[in-house]
């Protein structure tokens, strides 16, 4: 028997006994930044692939959802990194408007202040130096969770570069036509004091009440919000309705104001819905305000920003939830109340900073014309110049885009990108240009700030240097992947969308939109707060690890699909990158290596594993072209786990220990697997697979070596069916052994006959299966039969009690034959399978299949004791 070879020198043959993320993670991503692995070169000659982060805001925290984001988007950009591609992932943050002025009030408030005590100017430097103090902490989150993000491009969207970009691209609008001011429905937050998109409004089924009131001897109408009807300008009817037709164009007299109101006939009312009658509050909500504009009704606002009512009468100065019971009150005195109905449950929006109930309110707003815009976006997947993935995804992409409303994009605060919009005291309005002069004495810019929406629209391109034309726009533009959740398919990317096409004569922002679903707990419930299942990815990598914690979500990403998570899983994961570990410190305590070729004189199982691992890779690469990032995962987990650690690496054992030849070419086979696996494993867990294959290569990065590549010469069918009959021998012979009641250590002498194609391999088979030569004085007291004519004696006298065995092996009978009779008698009851859900019948099912599959096995055992 010949020594083990020494290593190659700078290979490190001895890792710790054990995988310790802390002791890694820090020290491989602060060896990446400065070794410039992230760093794109825009002048290198290689193919470009871009990726620009969704810019988390900067008040944010990471939570799961970035986490597992971050980890996709990676994932994509360290195999491209890898493939030769110049991969540039460029990071940033958001400067989230109402979030952010919210969260500087509230430190305001703690001093006794209010914005208004400092003024506009003075408030903006206050959050800038909140921004400088304590925004960004997600920055430092996202390193510890590996992103491979270049550092040296980081952009804010309220930088002087994007800033530039919005105020040139609201002036282009602008100019074009595309954006006006006018009074229209918007979203309004009474707490906040501003505006909101329809992304900033949360809805939830709440209890209220329904409440229908008398307004003629033959007009009952029903509403949520009794106190609006102070606001009333009409009511309205189908034109078809037989119950309301002569009442057309009549008034009648609206209940508590006095006030006379017409009757109209419009096709939007439901006659089918309620009374077919509805009041119609032109102010105060968006399908009446369409109403009002289509029959010239007056709009009457009878509340202020603040939800007070400002109708002169009694109800003037209360709240509106004050005013909502009084006004129901005083209906009631009047014999006006048909009907009350409480509690009601109905969709009500809330802002979602202060959760405070939004107020569907007209107000003098700025708005972007979308229709052609969207339009253009609409088109640009229609032609496919933009793929969405998966591509049912682009049903409701185009349902948005092709009823896509004009969009409110102005705001009532102070932080934020200032309306480039100055009024003359004449009444004159100018727009002006990044490059333009703003106008004299006697003229007022918009105190109003744009929706924050309208920078994250230009980031694909603001960020490369657009309006400039930058060498890295005319690089990396358009990114290759916009990778994001399909909650906000609508709304930021839609916005992207017709931006890009639009600043970017045509050229679209990315080639392809992958999208994912939402992280959500391991009973597919969604995550919140109230339901105390929050799982915060800062504490599983405390306790284990980066790598653990993205394995367990990459594990889960199936396109478009929502993402099950448990702690159980991420320990599984956990125990994945020791399994690694492990392997790999074995390999390099006997010598594995990956100095020169592969030899050409190998052994059935060397070329079974370099065989299996051309598959691994094919399918590897199939599978990230299509964003199948569970099937990935999957994948190699079996292929490390099975065929390398529990089979190769066991196998290999006996070999090494035998010396030679053979135990040479194993030791390069081995170390060229290990190799390989950990560069297919990098992109998913960059950390571990980092640390080990520098130990086993000696110097470098993973992050910066080939991915591999399938080389079909190496596949062997031949060896796969071979091992694979090894195999099946072993496992059979182990279960058996289970069966039997040996323990997995215990060795037994063993008769094999009938070998066949894996006789040449009976001396690994003994090796694996413990498994001594029989002697003279052998006797089989055992039998097995194994596919494929094997046979196995087993000599167990004395390695254990028969009687007890047996004795076992009838009470687990016994509770087989039971379990096997409860699943036959619930089948065969008609009334239960016809009622029961498919799911449940299923079960059933699956459980008799076990329990048959037991009886099987235990009956083969107990014959074998006789």
């Amino acid at each position: 028997m010949t020594e083990t070879p020494e290593p190659s020198a700078l290979a490190n043959p001895t890792l710790p006994a054990q995988y310790t993320p802390a002791d890694v993670e820090s020290r491989r991503y602060e060896a990446w930044v400065a070794d410039g692995v992230f760093t794109a070169d825009v002048a290198s000659d290689k193919p470009p692939f871009t990726i620009v982060i969704p810019p988390p805001n900067v008040t944010g925290s990471l939570h799961m959802g970035h986490a597992f984001e971050h980890t996709l988007m990676d994932a994509l950009v360290r195999r491209r990194r890898m493939q030769g591609y110049e991969a540039l992932w460029l990071p940033g943050m958001d400067h989230a408007g109402i979030a952010t002025q919210n969260l500087v009030e509230r430190q305001l408030g703690q001093e006794g202040l209010s914005r208004h005590d400092l003024g506009r100017e003075r408030f903006v430097e206050r959050v800038w130096q909140w921004k400088a103090e304590s925004g960004g902490a997600i920055l430092g989150q996202m390193r510890r969770l590996g992103d491979s993000v270049d550092w040296s491009r980081e952009r804010f969207t309220m930088d002087e570069g994007l800033s530039r970009a919005v105020q040139t691209m609201f002036k282009k609008l602008y100019d074009d036509g595309l954006i006006y001011r006018a009074n229209r429905i918007i979203n309004w937050c009474p707490r906040c004091l501003t505006a909101l998109s329809d992304i900033e409004v949360v809805h939830t089924d709440d209890e209220g009440e329904l409440v229908s009131i008398r307004y003629s001897d033959e007009i009952v109408v029903a509403t949520t919000r009794a106190e609006t009807m102070l606001g009333d300008t009409a009511v309205a009817v189908h034109p078809d309705d037989e119950r309301y037709r002569h009442l057309i164009g009549t008034e009648v007299e609206l209940p508590l104001t006095g006030r006379r109101i017409p009757v109209v006939a419009d096709e939007h009312v439901d006659p089918a819905f309620g009374t077919g009658a509805v009041k119609v509050t032109p102010a105060h909500d968006p399908n009446d305000f369409e109403i009002g504009q289509r029959h010239d009704l007056p709009s009457i606002t009878m509340m202020d920003e603040r939800g007070v009512i400002t109708v002169p009468g009694p109800f003037e100065g209360l709240d509106r939830y004050e005013a909502r019971p009084a006004v129901v009150a005083a209906l009631r005195e009047q014999g006006r109340i048909v009907a009350e109905k409480r509690p009601y449950v109905h969709a009500v929006g809330h802002c979602s900073r202060c959760r405070t109930t939004v107020e569907p309110r007209l107000s003098l707003q700025w708005f972007v014309n979308t229709g052609p815009l969207a339009k253009a976006a609409g088109d640009a997947v229609r032609d496919g110049r933009v793929r969405i993935d998966p591509e049912d995804m682009s049903k409701r992409y185009f349902a948005w885009v092709d009823n896509m409303h004009d969009w409110c994009i102005s705001r009532q605060l102070w932080w934020g990108h200032r309306i480039p919009v100055w009024y003359g005291p004449n009444g004159e309005v100018r727009c002006v240009g990044p490059d333009e002069e703003p106008p004299g004495d006697g003229w007022e810019q918009d105190t109003d700030v744009l929706d924050t929406w309208f920078s994250s629209g230009l980031w694909p391109f603001s960020t490369l240097g657009w309006p400039e034309q930058t060498p890295d726009l005319a690089r990396f533009y358009p990114t290759s992947v916009l990778v994001t959740g399909y909650d906000i398919l609508f709304f930021w990317v839609a916005r992207m969308m017709m931006f890009g096409l639009y600043a970017m004569d045509g050229k679209q922002p990315f080639d392809v939109i992958a999208l994912h679903g939402m992280v959500r707990d391991e009973h597919g419930k969604k995550m919140s707060k109230s339901f105390g299942n929050v799982v915060d990815p800062l504490d599983w990598m405390d306790r284990f690890g980066a790598d653990a914690t993205r394995f367990t979500l990459a594990r889960g990403a199936n396109p478009g699909q929502d993402v099950p998570v448990s702690e159980e899983w991420c320990q599984g994961s956990r125990n994945f990158c020791n399994k690694l570990w492990n392997a790999t410190r074995f390999a390099l305590m006997n010598g594995a290596h990956v100095d020169g070729p592969l030899p050409t004189e190998l052994s059935t199982t060397d070329r079974w594993i370099l065989s299996r691992l051309q598959h691994v890779v094919d399918e590897v690469d199939e599978q990230f072209e299509r964003f199948e990032f569970a099937k990935i995962c999957d994948l190699l987990y079996h292929f490390a786990w099975d065929d390398v650690c529990d089979w190769y690496v066991e196998l290999s054992k006996p070999v090494l220990a035998a010396g030679g030849p053979a135990a040479d070419a194993t030791r390069r086979v081995l170390g060229h697997v290990l190799d390989q696996l950990l560069r297919l494993l990098h992109p998913v867990i960059p950390f571990v697979t980092d640390e080990l294959w520098i130990a086993l290569n000696g110097a470098g990065t993973v992050a910066r070596a080939a991915w591999p590549q399938l080389d079909k010469a190496l596949v062997d069918d031949a060896a796969e069916a071979e091992v694979d009959a090894l195999q099946r021998v072993v496992t059979e012979i182990r279960r058996f052994r289970s069966d039997q009641g040996l323990r997995p250590a215990q060795r037994v002498a063993a008769r094999l006959d009938g070998l066949g194609v894996v006789a040449p391999h009976e001396w690994l088979i003994r090796s694996l299966a413990r498994l001594d030569e029989a002697g003279a004085e052998f006797a089989a007291s055992a039998t097995l039969s194994v596919a494929g004519g094997v046979r196995v004696g087993l000599d167990t006298r004395g390695a254990i009690d028969v009687a007890a065995e047996r004795a076992r092996l009838e009470k687990d009978r016994a509770a087989a034959e039971k379990e096997a009779a409860q699943c036959r008698a619930k089948l065969g009851n008609e009334a239960f399978v016809g009622k029961a859900p498919e799911h449940v019948v299923n079960k059933i099912k699956e459980r008799l299949a076990t329990a048959e599959a037991d009886l099987a096995r235990i009956g083969a055992a107990l014959a074998a004791l006789s």
